[in-house]
């Protein structure tokens, strides 16, 4: 097969992932994707750093083997505690774009005084993108909150409504995110409330989410490499380490359409 032809390999400890798959596919429509979520070992964010990069590993051998051309880690945890790894082992064989870099050099390149950022607690107490934006940005403050309800609640259908009006107001109006002027969602899942968060912020403070910034990312390095695919639309395989009708149904709202999940008991 023509090496540009290949396909795109990306993976998530669950769905979430969809959001920048989507985006991926929107942008670039001649790139076929194989998905593959780890739904078996779901969320990554309480595993330990050994454990993500066990699943990691496994996870990438097996989207290599499908002759993946790029690896992309839609997925914070996995980004944070797999990535060097990932790049020590397999470098050679594929390109890697993580959800962390990206978002990071789009803030950077804004010009912000007061940054926040709404993640998982697991993604907050890592510190990640702040040692990131302090080498790229030392002068710019960025405040971090856990924001643990936005996830399930996000993942229960749960976006539009008194529930989520509340839980997102009683977030956003944190002292730590008073007077920000720009926000980070370091989630794939916030995409889906980045309308409701706009509008609390009535155009106030400028929102940046990992999907499309990613999505660009992809972009520019198969660009780089000559690498981009041509013809038809592509057709996308999605996988999931384990399969449940809940996993269908929260596909659909994550990825905006149908998809027909396949059980890969990979482990």
């Amino acid at each position: 097969m023509n090496k540009a032809q290949r396909p795109i390999g990306i993976f998530d400890s669950g769905i979430g992932g969809m959001t920048v798959a989507r985006a991926i596919a929107q942008r670039l429509p001649h790139e076929q994707l194989i998905y593959f979520g780890d739904t078996a070992h779901l969320p990554y964010g309480d595993k330990s750093a050994d454990a993500i990069r066990y699943y990691a590993l496994k996870i990438v051998k097996y989207l290599l083997e499908q002759d993946c051309k790029m690896i992309v880690i839609a997925c914070n945890s996995a980004s944070t505690a797999a990535y060097g790894v990932l790049l020590e082992f397999f470098k050679e064989q594929a390109l890697f774009v993580n959800v962390v870099d990206p978002l990071v050099e789009a803030a950077a390149a804004e010009n912000f005084s007061k940054l926040g950022l709404i993640a998982t607690k697991a993604t907050v107490h890592t510190g990640v993108y702040e040692r990131q934006m302090k080498r790229l940005r030392p002068e710019l403050e960025l405040v971090s909150l856990p924001t643990p309800l936005l996830a399930p609640m996000i993942e229960e259908g749960f976006i539009h409504g008194k529930i989520s009006q509340t839980v997102l107001e009683t977030y956003l109006s944190h002292p730590s995110l008073q007077d920000i002027d720009g926000l980070l969602l370091a989630c794939t899942h916030y995409p889906l409330i980045r309308p409701q968060i706009e509008n609390f912020y009535h155009g106030s403070v400028k929102i940046l989410d990992s999907t499309d910034v990613v999505a660009q990312s992809v972009e520019k390095q198969l660009q780089a490499q000559g690498l981009l695919a041509t013809g038809n639309e592509a057709n996308h395989r999605f996988y999931v380490s384990d399969h449940t009708d809940s996993f269908e149904k929260t596909t659909k709202l994550f990825y905006g359409r149908d998809v027909h999940l396949e059980h890969l008991p990979i482990w």
